[in-house]
């Protein structure tokens, strides 16, 4: 009898050892859709379970414990998954953690708050962010100017800049599309808010509002914009003070000699840059290099840095992929001449022979920013009118994961490095 009470015992021992498991979403090519994968790892962080983000194993897998909520939510969005005992679950862990290994484990526990800076009517154009949030089911608020003059950005620990003109000169499409109804009405609306919230001028409107976002990164905010959003941003912030908009856009001429005015001092990205005067061209300042690549369309890619897992988490996570060639797309703001970047910005992507940045970093007080040059990755020239991509399409796609990457980049749990 004592027999068969210790073999039963050591038959349950085995049971609960055996069914112990976890699930890794992997994130290499044996997943069958990336960008989902991104939203079932926020959902999870969403009920207070942990995820950790394994950097550079198979593409930047994801590790879960199990449950059979999880397993079943995998199941409904098509999201690729393994599952593995705690036995090879931390086989995989002592793996990632030999020296030799470029690889790490980050810990993420808690799902940030995502916001959208956005207009009210959207204008013309869709955006790359809010499709890929979309469709990877992650939740996220949309505010814009009067929701940041009340004090809502502390509600947030990501923000994206939606494809936007943040110099008060209406993207400059005053020359090709001023008769366009849509021109007019995001003129008009923009007119009106700025007079309802005390501003003389759309320009000065803009101003305060890079302003505030400026506080929002340097106390811990999460700051990432795509396309025009990028050197306008900068734009705003040097010409602070400057009225560099001509009469077509505020009522008067701008200032002479505006270029000898900024104050770069107050950018993120970029220095000694000169201002696009002219209002016809469809172009802000010498920082996008748009016209002047030249790059044929079969030859545009951009490669991503190699970061040290364990030394650089941060660029290391934002550069996970299972692709290290990204297909290169355009847009107002396609990339960022290297002449024109400060030394202390980090470049994580680059089209070496164009001597161009894509996609580049940074950090400012408690926070960081990122900037990812062009409109949709995977609608290389995508003009005003286009529809927007269809994301089922492109499941996969290397050049949305690098937009992933930021979106959970404040879940994760920085560790201490040691001495």
């Amino acid at each position: 009898m004592r027999k068969k009470v210790v073999l039963l015992f050591g038959f349950w021992i085995f049971f609960i050892h055996a069914s112990a498991i976890q699930l890794l979403i992997p994130m290499d090519d044996s997943q069958q859709d990336h960008l989902k994968s991104y939203g079932i790892a926020y959902w999870v962080l969403q009920r207070n379970v942990e995820v950790k983000w394994l950097l550079n194993y198979r593409g930047g897998s994801f590790l879960i414990q199990h449950h059979p909520e999880i397993e079943s939510e995998c199941v409904v969005r098509g999201v690729s998954f393994e599952t593995i005992t705690d036995v090879q679950a931390s086989a995989i862990l002592n793996e990632i953690a030999q020296p030799e290994a470029n690889q790490d484990a980050v810990s993420m526990n808690k799902a940030p708050r995502i916001a959208v800076y956005s207009p009210p009517n959207k204008q013309p154009w869709d955006d790359a962010v809010t499709l890929v949030l979309t469709y990877a089911e992650i939740e996220y608020d949309i505010i814009y100017d009067e929701e940041i003059l009340n004090g809502k950005l502390v509600d947030y620990d990501w923000l994206h800049l939606h494809h936007e003109d943040f110099t008060g000169q209406f993207g400059k499409f005053w020359r090709t599309h001023q008769h366009m109804p849509w021109y007019q009405q995001e003129v008009g609306i923009n007119k009106n808010m700025a007079e309802e919230l005390g501003f003389l001028k759309v320009s000065e409107m803009k101003s305060f509002i890079t302003r505030e976002i400026d506080k929002y990164v340097v106390n811990g905010g999460f700051l990432f914009a795509m396309c025009a959003a990028t050197d306008t941003y900068d734009i705003a912030r040097a010409a602070t003070g400057l009225d560099i908009c001509e009469s077509m856009f505020d009522g008067d001429p701008a200032i002479p000699n505006a270029d000898e005015k900024l104050d770069f001092s107050k950018t993120f990205a970029f220095e000694n840059f000169k201002l696009e005067k002219d209002p016809n061209v469809y172009e802000f300042s010498n920082i996008d290099a748009t016209n002047t690549r030249h790059i044929p369309r079969e030859n545009d890619f951009f490669s991503l840095f190699e970061f040290s897992a364990k030394w650089d988490p941060i660029p290391t996570m934002l550069c996970q992929n299972h692709r290290n060639l990204i297909k290169g797309f355009m847009g107002q703001t396609t990339a960022f001449r290297k002449e024109v970047i400060k030394p202390n910005v980090l470049i994580m992507g680059e089209n070496k022979p164009a001597r161009e940045a894509r996609y580049i970093h940074g950090e400012k007080g408690k926070g960081f920013w990122t900037f990812y040059g062009g409109h949709d990755p995977e609608d290389y020239r995508h003009l005003v009118g286009d529809p927007p991509t269809d994301l089922n399409l492109y499941p996969n796609s290397p050049g949305y994961r690098l937009i992933l990457n930021n979106v959970l980049f404040p879940a994760a749990k920085k560790k201490k490095r040691e001495t």
